[in-house]
C-alpha cells in the first residue's frame, strides 16, 4: 500500500540517506512510503516565480515509480506553486538517473562542461509545464 509523506525532516533524511543533499530555506519535500516505509522523496527548492528545482532519491527499486506519485508531485510544482517548469541537474556519468529523468519526460537543456565532480560534465534537464503529461492526472 502506498502512501504520500508531506514531512519535510523524515523525507529530507531518507533523501540524504542516499544522496548528500544539502538543507535549502523554503524547501518542500514529497515522499513515498510503501507499507509504512520511505522508499522515496522528491524536494523541491529554490522557486522564483517561473522555475522550480526538483531533486529525487529512491530505493534502487523500479517499483516506487507510479502515476499517482508523479501526479503530487508535479502537481505540486505546477498547481500549486505556479511555475511553467521544473529543472533538474545530474552528472553525465549517472545513466541511471539520466534515463529516469528522461523516462518520465524531461529534456536536456544545456550542458556545463567539466562541472561535474568526476570532471564530466552536468546536464541541466527541463519539464515544462504544457509537456507534463502528469499535470492532468493532478487535476483528476
Amino acid at each position: 500500500m502506498y502512501q504520500l509523506d508531506f514531512d519535510n525532516d523524515a523525507v529530507f533524511a531518507f533523501m540524504c540517506s542516499k544522496h548528500p543533499f544539502s538543507r535549502v530555506e523554503g524547501m518542500r519535500c514529497i515522499g513515498l512510503r510503501r507499507d509504512g516505509t520511505l522508499i522515496a522523496g522528491v524536494m523541491f527548492e529554490g522557486n522564483n516565480g517561473r522555475n522550480l528545482w526538483m531533486h529525487v532519491a529512491a530505493e534502487p527499486s523500479k517499483h516506487w515509480l507510479n502515476r499517482a506519485y508523479m501526479a503530487a508531485c508535479f502537481g505540486y510544482a505546477f498547481a500549486q506553486c505556479g511555475v511553467d517548469r521544473v529543472s533538474g541537474y545530474v552528472n553525465e556519468s549517472n545513466h541511471a538517473a539520466r534515463r529516469f529523468d528522461e523516462h518520465i519526460g524531461f529534456k536536456e537543456e544545456a550542458r556545463l562542461k567539466g562541472a561535474a565532480p568526476d570532471g564530466g560534465d552536468v546536464l541541466l534537464y527541463v519539464m515544462w509545464k504544457k509537456d507534463c503529461k502528469y499535470v492532468t492526472l493532478a487535476h483528476h
